[in-house]
């Protein structure tokens, strides 16, 4: 039995992905792990092949043609065994003692008596890390403040989300079953995808379980990254992208019904998403960004005048639409400040 599916999206990663499979392989036979080689042109391929040559059983390679971050995640969900699923980026990495408690638990939840006694929670969240490897620094995003730490509970739970905090992939195991009925399906050659992927699947799950430990360890510095800014400023429209599918892949009222808790949440991602948008329109500042910054938010008023209203009147995002060239000056700053205060790129 697999326990865990480790996806990992491949692309032209051959100069680190080896510390990222190798962080995994300590799970043995219990997890499997999926290196989707993503149409590379170095040697991420054979370097995936070298690893299931050497550990069978655990390591598969799978070549594909080139389709973006999303088309990897995609492969990895159509292909899982294991009984949760969770996506590693190619240049990151699992802290080893945080994986080895990860797992112990998981094991728990498919068999043996804490199996008998309880359900399967259909995510589990853990902490996650940033780390500025170039700088020496790391900052790690914790959610006691959320979540009953190793107790089981449901939205209707949960406690409040800081101003800088949110669940992101990197600190989601989704529980397979669910994520498949989810029928959450990532757009190719597409960035920013991730933002998807931990924001529909969230109405379908039932049960949390928050283990308080720092697993994932997530890399920034890479000049090529996507989220350094003036790469997110050269790919703008494919953030106004995602951030679109975002706030119409989910009926907020229906999910306001059921968990109100998680629709104030859902709402506040939405408007951490519009935020980032339109801040980046506002840096890469002439007529057609700012134009592109004034069409995302008629769009979201045009599909749902509710949601725009609270998004511009009860949100952060409504400042980072504050109007004329006074407003737009006030909110960069607010950026830079925001930036060096919590280390994101």
């Amino acid at each position: 039995m697999k326990y865990i599916t480790f996806t990992v999206p491949c692309y032209n990663s051959a100069a680190y992905m080896r510390r990222c499979v190798d962080s995994l392989l300590i799970g043995g036979e219990d997890v499997e792990i999926l290196l989707i080689d993503d149409g590379s042109t170095d040697r991420t391929g054979e370097i995936a092949d070298e690893y299931e040559r050497n550990y069978p059983g655990i390591v598969r390679a799978v070549h594909k043609e080139n389709g973006g971050h999303g088309s990897g995640v995609n492969a990895g969900l159509l292909l899982a065994t294991g009984c949760y699923f969770k996506v590693v980026d190619s240049d990151d990495w699992l802290s080893e003692d945080a994986y080895r408690r990860l797992l112990a638990r998981v094991k728990e939840f498919c068999t043996g008596a804490v199996a008998e006694l309880m359900d399967q929670p259909d995510l589990i969240v853990c902490n996650y890390t940033y780390n500025h490897l170039e700088e020496g620094t790391a900052h790690t995003m914790a959610y006691r403040n959320v979540f009953p730490a190793e107790t089981p509970c449901t939205w209707n739970d949960i406690g409040h989300f800081r101003p800088s905090q949110y669940l992101i992939m990197h600190a989601l195991i989704y529980r397979t079953s669910v994520l498949r009925e989810t029928g959450v399906c990532l757009p190719e050659h597409t960035f920013y995808v991730d933002n998807i992927f931990a924001y529909q699947p969230l109405p379908y799950v039932k049960k949390i379980y928050y283990m308080d430990i720092d697993l994932y360890q997530y890399f920034l510095g890479r000049a090529d990254q996507s989220v350094n800014e003036e790469v997110m400023m050269r790919r703008i429209d494919q953030q106004i992208k995602v951030t679109k599918i975002v706030a119409s892949c989910v009926d907020l009222d229906e999910v306001r019904q059921k968990y109100p808790k998680l629709a104030v949440y859902m709402c506040r991602n939405i408007s951490i998403m519009m935020a980032i948008s339109s801040i980046h329109l506002l840096l890469i500042n002439d007529r057609a960004a700012l134009e592109k910054r004034k069409l995302l938010w008629n769009t979201i008023r045009e599909e749902d005048k509710m949601l725009y209203l609270r998004l511009k009147y009860t949100t952060l995002s409504g400042f980072t639409y504050l109007p004329g060239k006074v407003g737009g000056k006030i909110t960069v700053q607010g950026y830079r400040i925001a930036r060096k205060l919590y280390q994101f790129q």
